[in-house]
């Protein structure tokens, strides 16, 4: 019997996310300067400052160099931001030694070619809807939501909800 990805989400500690076509549509604006502009979700950046403030680790790794990007992450209090990343790899191994993560506590969203080999070694992976063909089949979940339009904000709630933390903090009195 296979088991859902829901089963899983009880042991996940870390998220993993990573930018262009998930964090943002993968659409670039280019500016007469060169600039190249990113357009996030601000539900995605609300779940992803709850999660942190839960106690989940939040990590990215993008190929995009976007400082940016890096600004508007490290503001919402991401600290391990990994830019500049085309062997996602080397970066999630940073990440598993420097904290002790086992595998089966990590979920990882993207949406492309280059998130496929550590999609392969995490406990969850995830994709938005409109992810390439492989990476859905490698996916544990496809989000409903499509990249930049809240696929990060579903799974952070789900996860979560799953661990009864997402509606601890509303006051059951109002």
């Amino acid at each position: 019997m296979e088991i859902s990805y829901k089963q899983l989400l009880p042991k996940i500690n870390t998220f993993i996310f990573d930018v262009d076509g998930v964090l943002t549509n993968g659409t670039l604006t280019i500016m007469p300067d060169g600039e190249l502009v990113r357009h996030m979700n601000v539900k995605d950046g609300y779940a992803m400052k709850t999660a942190l403030n839960k106690g989940f680790r939040v990590c990215i790794i993008s190929g995009g160099t976007n400082e940016g990007v890096r600004k508007r992450l490290a503001a919402l209090g991401i600290e391990d931001i990994y830019l500049g990343a085309h062997n996602k790899i080397e970066q999630y191994e940073l990440l598993v030694k420097k904290y002790n993560l086992q595998p089966e506590n990590v979920l990882y969203m993207g949406d492309d070619i280059p998130d496929y080999p550590v999609m392969k070694l995490v406990g969850v992976s995830a994709c938005p809807n409109d992810a390439v063909r492989e990476i859905q089949q490698v996916s544990k979940y496809i989000s409903g939501k499509k990249g930049g339009e809240g696929c990060v904000r579903d799974v952070i709630e789900q996860v979560l909800r799953v661990q009864n933390k997402w509606d601890d903090f509303f006051d059951a009195s109002l």
